[in-house]
């Protein structure tokens, strides 16, 4: 394979297909290529498994969605599809001037009100260029949208103001300002809403924002008290050695510069060596008071059209939360799979917070929202571009401009990451049998109640919310303290979770080059640092510069997870049924940087090497290995990829099946169909050969939090005991609590035994137990069965007999026992 070249054209796009590499294998190309600007992941109705029916039954059939890659190049952009069978495909190439943004949208969610007005066209691809269409607007101060199906522009939205990022999703297009957000219905691309409250931020996101399925997150200028919500932010107050010498630092460059800030106010002007974060700084001072750090989540469905305002005066209406996150202004956010958690950074970049986000159907000031994790990155400063989140939310990845991808180990639901929550394929429960049974959280609540809300497990961190400077006055704490005794398992009432640090247990460091690798060692590797493929490094490897700093300080890094793609470059000879039959605890971790090369990394947790002895709660390490690599930077020789495409192109085919799925959901007729089809015939039509797997595949799709059950179920414990009663002198016992008998001697005077009205009795109905069991009568047996009965027959009629004369029922005249009557 080293003589054979990687690339060859596609049959079925018409571009180039790359096929994967032993990962920093052979010797470095030395052909030109053209500059990397920004590398993105995308979503996409490519590898949209929720409604595209060909990834429905992925676990049977082992079909996985493809990766998307996009690449902004400083002439154009480019389109990557990497399939499970790990041949890259070029899907699409341009060179039409630089591109600051673009994302690829995907079908719109219709119903029978609300029709797409461009499925014709669909796929569309929106671009935000240095050049508009029109020409004559400022740059990158508009938003194209072309059709992958025609070639055309569909759609032009001109702005006054630059445009720094494009975000989407099956309902909006959002549109990122600075300190504006505008979005706009996906369908008619007529304007929904618009945010006009955003905190700047010096880089590299002007204007960070996450945007969910349905929820889109922001950072705003001011807490409003009457809307925030319960929770936040507790305090980062992690204090090392490293972290005392570098604040020590800081605070003399702050003396040093104090003449600066001096001079600057007593002439008006700013020193010429200002940076764009102090003039920034500076401006927002002579505004207004402005809060960095704080954070509101909108619904997108329900906040209605127009401006959204966040004040003391406006309703809540659409707004879901309203907390603080931060000290400093925010830099970077995203919302995992679900769409419940929230992992947001700062512009220091030392610590991440992950948030669970509970809401409240009344207004957001009732909403809940848990801090869940603090995943500590390190002490020195780092601006965050790219996270990115497992699917199974049990991991997640944080890439910086230095060029370093961060790997934690977290819970969907929090708690401390162990061997029992990370080293099993699937997620398990939040407790285990045992600590169900065992009443230990019970405990554990209790202890937490008594120490005033969260007990952090690391020294100096404040044990409660009202204990950090981020935290205001609750509102009606003392009502929801009364609620709390009567409610214990609302998640939304106190006391909140405990909150959890968590130092990653990976550092990915990106090559300088393609045929080098720089290996890092340090307390949070664990091993990180041995990146062979088939043995273990032996050797010292030479010393490496540092990419960050041979570049010139910051370079774009994104990363994914996904199944592996590696098995064609380890065994080119293996089918690849028999090399997935192994079951991976971890997804594979794809990273691509500035370079162009994509590189898969195999993750392999396990538990930790100097743990005494191995448990549960053992902690976790983790080893990395490099497994394949796609080198994808485009040359200036190769030729241009752009659409009208044939109808065979993958993103044609997947927009048609997305759109088929949608008229099918809507109960519409889709294009082409003979006739009206019902919801219910519809999905036959589609999954014929599973008709009877419609709940299944229903409930697959669902998700739900609810309120915990109970500590101890019945079947749990000892709770019940099994004895035999023995009758003793004229008094008949069924059981020693038993009230539906009681004692008569001879001198007790008559009490009701059964409490209900004589005509409701029957006498069949009531069925008395023997004090002890029968035997099974076996064939061939000389006892006869009345013999076996004994004294139980007698005690039976006679029980018999006094409810019924106490009840005055007329006795039968065959009676046996007439002396007792």
């Amino acid at each position: 394979m080293a003589t054979e070249s990687p690339r060859r054209p596609s049959r079925c796009t018409g571009g180039v297909v790359v096929r994967p590499q032993a990962a920093y294998s052979g010797t470095p190309p030395t052909e030109e290529k053209e500059k990397i600007v920004w590398v993105r992941f995308e979503n996409a109705d490519l590898n949209d498994t929720s409604r595209n029916m060909e990834f429905h039954e992925i676990h049977s059939t082992g079909n996985e969605p493809p990766l998307l890659l996009m690449i902004g190049y400083s002439d154009g952009i480019q389109i990557w599809s990497i399939p499970i069978s790990g041949e890259a495909q070029e899907l699409f190439s341009v060179r039409h001037g630089p591109v600051r943004t673009a994302r690829i949208l995907p079908a719109p969610q219709i119903s029978p009100q609300k029709c797409d007005n461009f499925s014709e066209k669909r796929p569309l691809l929106g671009v935000c260029k240095s050049i508009g269409s029109s020409g004559t607007s400022p740059p990158y101060c508009c938003v194209d949208l072309y059709s992958l199906r025609t070639g055309e522009m569909v759609k032009s939205i001109q702005f006054k103001t630059p445009i720094y990022d494009l975000h989407c999703n099956k309902r909006i297009l959002v549109v990122v300002l600075q300190e504006k957000i505008a979005a706009f219905d996906s369908c008619t691309f007529t304007k929904k809403f618009f945010v006009t409250s955003c905190y700047p931020c010096p880089g590299p996101n002007m204007n960070p924002i996450a945007l969910g399925s349905r929820w889109l997150a922001y950072a705003e200028n001011k807490l409003i008290r009457c809307h925030q919500s319960r929770g936040g932010a507790c305090g980062d107050n992690i204090q090392s050695y490293t972290a005392t010498v570098i604040s020590a630092a800081k605070t003399i460059k702050t003396g040093l510069t104090m003449v600066g800030k001096v001079v600057t106010q007593l002439t008006g002007t700013l020193p010429s060596g200002a940076t764009e974060e102090e003039i920034l700084v500076h401006s927002n001072t002579r505004r207004s008071p402005l809060v960095p750090g704080i954070i509101t989540v909108i619904d997108t469905e329900t906040v209605g059209e127009g401006q959204v305002i966040v004040s003391e005066d406006s309703d809540s209406n659409g707004i879901v939360a309203h907390f603080p996150a931060h000290e400093k202004p925010i830099c970077c956010m995203a919302f995992n799979p679900s769409g419940m958690l929230l992992v947001t950074t700062d512009t220091l970049g030392h610590d991440f917070h992950v948030f669970q986000v509970l809401t409240h159907p009344w207004s957001s000031s009732q909403s809940a929202v848990h801090h869940l994790y603090t995943l500590h990155r390190g002490e020195t400063e780092a601006k965050v571009q790219d996270i990115s989140f497992s699917h199974d939310c049990r991991w997640v990845v944080v890439s910086t401009l230095r060029g370093t991808s961060h790997v934690f180990p977290i819970n969907p639901y929090g708690g401390q990451p162990c061997v029992r929550t990370h080293m099993s394929p699937r997620v398990v429960n939040r407790m285990s049998r045992f600590q169900k049974s065992a009443g230990l959280e019970e405990i554990e609540q209790e202890l937490t109640s008594k120490q005033g809300g969260r007990c952090s497990p690391v020294p100096g961190l404040s044990s409660s919310p009202s204990g950090s400077p981020l935290h205001g006055k609750l509102n009606n704490q003392d009502t929801y303290n009364n609620f709390t005794n009567n409610n214990p398992g609302n998640p939304r009432l106190l006391p909140l979770p405990s909150l959890t640090v968590v130092v990653p247990l990976a550092q990915i460091k990106q090559p300088m080059t393609l045929g080098t690798i720089t290996k890092r060692t340090g307390p949070y590797l664990f091993g990180a640092g041995c990146f062979s493929i088939k043995a273990p490094c032996k050797t010292k490897p030479a010393p490496q510069i540092s990419p960050s700093k041979s570049v010139g300080g910051e370079f774009c890094v994104a990363a994914v997870f996904g199944s592996s793609r590696s098995w064609f470059a380890n065994n080119p000879g293996l089918k690849r049924e028999k090399d997935q039959s192994k079951q991976f605890v971890v997804e594979s971790l794809y990273i691509i940087s500035c370079y162009g090369t994509l590189v898969e990394h195999v993750l392999e947790p396990r538990p930790l090497s100097t743990a005494p002895k191995i448990s549960d709660d053992t902690p976790l390490e983790m080893v990395t290995c490099p497994r394949a690599s796609w080198t994808l930077v485009r040359t200036p020789q190769w030729n241009e990829l752009q659409p009208p495409f044939n109808a065979n192109h993958p993103l044609l085919l997947a927009a048609d099946a997305v759109q088929y799925y949608q008229y099918l959901l809507a109960g519409l007729v889709p294009p082409g169909s003979p006739g009206p089809i019902t919801r219910h015939e519809s999905y036959d039509s589609l999954a014929s050969d599973h008709s009877g797997q419609e709940d299944e595949e229903w409930l697959s799709q669902v998700e739900i939090v609810t309120h915990t059950g109970p500590h101890r179920r019945l079947w749990m414990g000892p709770q019940f005991q099994f004895k035999t009663i023995h009758p003793s002198g004229q008094t008949t016992v069924i059981s020693s609590s038993s009230s539906v008998l009681q004692s008569h001697g001879p001198s007790d005077t008559p009490q009701p035994l059964l409490d209900f009205d004589t005509d409701d009795l029957d006498l069949n109905s009531l069925r008395i137990q023997p004090v002890r069991s029968e035997p099974v009568s076996m064939p061939g047996s000389s006892r006869p069965i009345s013999d076996r009965r004994g004294v139980s027959t007698v005690i039976d009629k006679i029980i018999t007999l006094i409810i019924s004369v106490y009840h005055g029922y007329k006795l039968p005249t065959n009676e046996k026992y007439p002396c007792i009557y």
